[in-house]
């Protein structure tokens, strides 16, 4: 399974016109877009999952292609380094 980083998406696409445009290219496992999590507004991109050979061919079809007028920005998706808690130091402290 390939994740793909889909970028540049407009902020009306939704979960389904994703998914039926990479069905075109393969089998869509799974689609996730990216909300703000403290307004949930749209972000404007996402990530579609496919086998490796579906997201080969969907990411060299894709990849620039215009979508509801805004040219895509698709490639394998990168995992990201998780960083620590929300801890910044400072606060109170007892003694």
């Amino acid at each position: 399974m390939t994740k793909l980083y889909v970028g540049n998406l407009p902020f009306t696409a939704t979960d389904e016109a994703v998914r039926e445009l990479f069905s075109k290219h393969g089998t869509v496992e799974k689609v996730s877009l990216i909300s703000d999590r403290d307004t949930g507004r749209p972000r404007g991109f996402g990530f579609v999952e496919m086998s490796s050979a579906d997201a080969a061919r969907a990411m060299q079809a894709l990849n620039g292609a215009e979508f509801e007028g805004r040219a895509l920005k698709v490639n394998e998706a990168q995992e990201r380094e998780r960083s620590g808690g929300g801890h910044r130091g400072g606060g109170s402290r007892r003694y």
